[in-house]
């Protein structure tokens, strides 16, 4: 079964990274890391879902003898792209996604602030040139989404696509 980290920090935009989670498929083993600043919980049954504390750096995502798969941090905070930039690993996010550098698996981060200042810019260059992937949630209209649902499923999709997870979410070019 692959091991897929969901991660959410900053608090605008959680709901993307909280819906991707809830469309990951059965066969997947979903494990989920909220930040202190997300003060979002999920409270939802959930198959194969596993919830970390974000201040557990001995969480088992922590270590690359785990074996994760991929991790998606979805929003990302301009804050937590840049301890990963910079090597700071001082809660469980940070941590997992240094094991994900150092292991050479996929890391896609989804920075949610809109300008981006020349710092983050360079930030995202500096991890894009060590393999992370940068994937706002950025629109197309190819797919001709008419509902937020819509839209929201577009961004989903293209992150799964990234992952690797076989999906419907928006309708593909043609």
């Amino acid at each position: 079964m692959r091991k897929i980290i969901i991660a959410v920090s900053g608090a605008s935009g959680v709901n993307l990274g909280i819906k991707a989670l809830e469309l990951l498929p059965d066969n997947v083993e979903k494990h989920f890391i909220a930040s202190q600043h997300s003060q979002v919980v999920l409270k939802k049954e959930m198959n194969n879902l596993i919830e970390h504390q974000n201040s557990d750096i001995s969480a088992s995502v922590a270590s690359g003898s785990f074996g994760a798969d991929a991790m998606l941090i979805a929003p990302c905070s301009m804050n937590t792209l840049a301890k990963i930039a910079c090597g700071i690993s001082d809660n469980l996010i940070t941590r997992a996604a240094a094991v994900m550098l150092k292991e050479q698996k996929r890391l896609i981060l989804a920075p949610r602030e809109m300008p981006f200042s020349a710092i983050a810019l360079e930030n995202m260059q500096k991890l894009a040139s060590l393999g992370v992937v940068i994937a706002p949630p950025v629109m197309a209209y190819y797919s001709k989404q008419q509902t937020l649902d819509d839209m929201e499923n577009f961004i989903i999709g293209k992150w799964f696509d990234l992952l690797g997870v076989e999906n419907n979410l928006y309708r593909r070019w043609e």
